[in-house]
């Protein structure tokens, strides 16, 4: 279905514009979903004409799709002459008034009925200044046309700052017009968890406290910081993973069953889920929360995160964290929720086991000490798409010996390059008006509360680092997290 809007980005030079939004809103346009009636306006400090924008604007649509087999090459010609740049300063109230000016010009001439979309792709410390511009200088519409505010992580850095963050921007926008991503959400795998869990009556019955032992998610990385070192020294594992994509991950994986899937009912479910996550005491974060940074690996080939370039060499930025979450949604109420997620590690790899109970006596062991193997169902998140279910049955011809067997499903390269990027799916579902994918201010406020509780307790100590090396899985305490309760992680390359 196609939709009308004019797009202003604010931040149209910088790289999450040219590596992400430009190549998504291409991919739409030639599919149909964005016809002859869009505009978009480009706005950053740098003083660039429209042509020269054109060119910007085809350089990303080539550089993110060599391979994409188009046969019509005057399409992103065509596509980029619906860009036009301003420069403009966020602090200048003549450049807003200029600036709507140019969107109300561009109203008329595509009949965009009104609609805007407001993507703020800067950081976070503007929003707010933003956000009241928009408002102040009449930028919003009135009217039967939409208004809407995409902004991106971080959503602060604790709660309190988060919170601040979100006043600033509610006193121009309602909750209902704004979209904040989380690309995990724009996934395709993370989205099929709900498919998974309610579509089908054999986990929907199993996925419970009577049958799920444990849940682990595991967001693992092999390469480092790179160029992300700046970043990182203000952020950590922690808050650029864990109180975001892990969280969400997790309140998918322990919502109740909503009466309806639309995203309304599916959001009361994740706040409900992370309400309902146990909010730890310090004394208890310190017990159940690992933090970790790594150092050269055991052939010292691979630089320790602190003598990465652009890292403070007494950094004690956390690179890797695990931690052991309980849930109390009466579904699976008690059931431990292990996470963990870290850079220079084995293998990347982006899934989530589910670990069902055993049963207590296996009837086929000569030896009663004997267990059964027990069943996972892992979830492939990246860069594998698809599941695997473990499970024992009877192997060999002499006697009744049972042995665990992998029913796998994959998908293809065909079937993956079929799949929208999470860009190219997010920014349609805002142009439909569809939150289902995003997350809402009580989702992101919980989970902040949460993490806090373990951040204040790390910064009471300081950090033995670096504590594990390039190339492991991590400290050894994150594997004594699991041992403790007499677990293991699932996803173990390296034993």
């Amino acid at each position: 279905m196609n939709q009308k809007a004019l797009f202003i980005i604010f931040g149209g030079t910088g790289d999450l514009a040219y590596r992400k939004l430009y190549p998504a809103l291409f991919n739409l346009y030639e599919k149909g979903y964005l016809k002859e009636d869009f505009a978009v306006i480009g706005t950053a400090r740098r003083p660039w004409s429209n042509d020269h924008y054109h060119e910007v604007v085809m350089s990303a649509i080539e550089d993110a799709g060599r391979d994409s087999g188009r046969t019509n090459d005057d399409l992103p010609r065509k596509f980029a002459s619906h860009f036009y740049y301003q420069s403009h300063n966020v602090d200048d109230v003549d450049h807003y008034i200029a600036l709507r000016k140019l969107a109300d010009e561009l109203d008329e001439k595509y009949d965009l009925q009104g609609n805007r979309i407001f993507y703020l792709a800067m950081a976070p410390r503007f929003f707010g200044t933003i956000a009241g511009h928009l408002k102040d200088q009449a930028l919003l519409t009135k009217g039967n046309g939409f208004n809407r505010l995409i902004i991106e992580k971080p959503f602060g850095r604790d709660y309190p700052s988060a919170k601040e963050l979100n006043d600033s921007i509610s006193g121009s926008f309602k909750e209902e017009q704004i979209f904040r991503i989380d690309h995990y959400l724009g996934k395709e795998p993370i989205q099929s968890i709900a498919g998974l869990r309610f579509g089908n009556a054999l986990f929907n019955s199993l996925w419970n406290k009577e049958h799920i032992d444990n849940i682990q998610i595991t967001l693992s990385e092999s390469l480092g910081v790179e160029e992300r070192a700046g970043y990182y020294e203000t952020a950590g594992a922690m808050r650029d993973m864990v109180q975001n994509h892990i969280m969400q991950i997790v309140s998918l994986l322990t919502m109740e069953r909503p009466d309806v899937f639309d995203s309304e009912h599916l959001r009361d479910k994740k706040i409900e889920a992370l309400e309902n996550i146990q909010m730890y005491t310090k004394e208890e974060a310190k017990k159940y929360f690992i933090r970790g940074q790594y150092g050269a690996d055991e052939a010292n080939t691979q630089l320790g995160y602190r003598d990465e370039e652009g890292t403070d060499n007494q950094s004690t930025v956390e690179t890797f964290v695990a931690g052991k979450l309980i849930t109390h949604n009466p579904s699976l109420d008690g059931v431990p929720v292990y996470i963990r997620t870290g850079k220079r590690l084995t293998k990347k790899s982006t899934q989530i086991n589910i670990v069902f109970k055993n049963d207590d006596q296996n009837i086929f062991a000569k030896d009663a000490s004997e267990k059964l193997k027990t069943n996972v169902l892992t979830m492939h998140i990246e860069p594998d798409q698809g599941f695997t279910l473990e499970f024992n049955t009877k192997t060999g011809n002499q006697g009744y010996n049972l042995s665990p067997v992998h029913l796998r499903y994959r998908k293809t390269a065909t079937e993956k390059a079929q799949i929208p990027d999470a860009y190219e799916g997010l920014i349609r579902d805002a142009l439909m008006g569809n939150k289902t994918n995003f997350a809402h201010w009580h989702e992101v406020s919980q989970a902040w509360k949460i993490m806090d509780v373990v951040r204040e307790a790390w910064d009471e100590e300081e950090p033995a680092f670096p504590n594990y090396a390039s190339g492991s899985m991590g400290p050894e305490a994150a594997m004594q997290l699991l041992a403790d309760g007499g677990r293991k992680w699932v996803f173990n390359p390296r034993s």
